[in-house]
């Protein structure tokens, strides 16, 4: 099994990116990592999503190409199940239920099939074509996803300064596995399972690591990084809390301070979580908004009963066989072929 540079230079961009707040917290630099770079870092999130946001919908899709793997709304004698209805959607409804189940369940993802040349006995020319579900990347997107929306909503307390009872609550269902204090919170280690499960599938599987890119492996080593520092944050080099509350309230607040006493491993898994902020707005994972802007996802298919037309269509020139001949006339002739108009003379 072989790298390129491809799999190297972003695993080595990531631990460059960690020494850097590592070297700047020991030489007296946190309020740069603390207060200046994730203050910019947001606003080139904010602004670069924003307009990816607004270019998207003001691109004009007039004709209907939804993906469609059902039964569609024809003749009233054609039976039509629910599932069809969803599969096949011809109305609003059934497009946001479409939607909902995209979102939340990956139902494009669960649907994935997975083609193998096989050999087998009976085959023994070139062997058997054979279609399989591939539902472990399903499981492995699901546990990603999920585990970094909790951790995400429970990092809201620290930009509050009363924990609402909702995310109180939540904190409580991802820390009921209590072994030893602090709490251990499973939304941070499965996160970081499925963060290696996804690497390693990136890496092990020959026809993917053929085609990944560096901005495929990146983003994972990224999001790795900021994994890491924060269950080292947490559980191994122990950090002030009351300090880091302070710097986070002052942030929400515009009121930023520096509080003394906070580790480099503090500076280092913000800097990361800044350098994701500016990465997402030019990367795939601005998948997050894309999808419901994805014309193959967010139309009914009612192509049969309504007409849509194209705004930008325009006539078409036609170049007639007069046109042909009134401009190769002089060639045409001198070929010997007949003219529907002679040369005048």
């Amino acid at each position: 099994m072989s790298f390129n540079l491809a799999f190297y230079f972003p695993l080595i961009s990531v631990i460059v990116l960690l020494l850097i707040p590592y070297a700047g917290a020991k030489v007296g630099l946190e309020a740069l990592f603390g207060i200046i770079i994730p203050y910019l870092a947001f606003g080139v999130f904010f602004v670069g999503v924003i307009n990816r946001i607004v270019t998207w919908a003001r691109t004009p899709v007039p004709y209907r190409i939804p993906t469609t793997c059902g039964q569609n709304k024809t003749l009233p004698w054609i039976k039509r199940t629910i599932r069809d209805k969803f599969e096949n959607p011809d109305s609003m409804p059934y497009v946001v239920g479409r939607m909902f189940m995209e979102v939340f369940l990956f139902r494009s993802l669960f649907r994935n099939m997975r083609t193998e040349l096989k050999a087998w006995k009976q085959y023994p020319e070139g062997g058997k074509l054979i279609y399989w579900s591939s539902k472990w990347l399903w499981i492995g997107a699901l546990a990603f996803h999920y585990s970094l929306m909790v951790i995400l909503l429970r990092h809201l307390r620290f930009f509050m300064e009363q924990t609402p009872f909702v995310l109180d609550l939540l904190e409580r269902l991802d820390g009921f596995f209590i072994l030893y204090a602090p709490t251990i919170f499973m939304s941070g280690f499965i996160l970081l399972a499925a963060l290696v499960y996804l690497l390693l599938r990136r890496i092990f599987d020959v026809k993917i690591r053929y085609i990944s890119l560096a901005a495929d492996y990146f983003p994972l080593f990224l999001i790795m990084g900021i994994s890491l520092t924060g269950l080292l944050m947490r559980y191994i080099y122990r950090v002030d809390m009351v300090a880091v509350k302070e710097l986070t309230l002052g942030l929400a607040t515009f009121r930023p301070i520096v509080p003394e006493g906070i580790g480099a491993i503090f500076y280092m898994h913000l800097f990361l979580v800044s350098v994701l902020f500016v990465y997402f707005p030019f990367s795939k994972l601005m998948h997050l908004p894309g999808v419901f802007f994805s014309m193959t996802r967010n139309m009914a298919g009612n192509n049969r009963w309504e007409r849509h037309e194209n705004p930008w269509e325009y006539d078409p020139q036609h170049f007639t066989y007069m046109d042909q001949e009134n401009m190769y006339r002089k060639q045409m002739k001198k070929a010997g072929i007949p003219l529907e108009k002679d040369i005048e003379e």
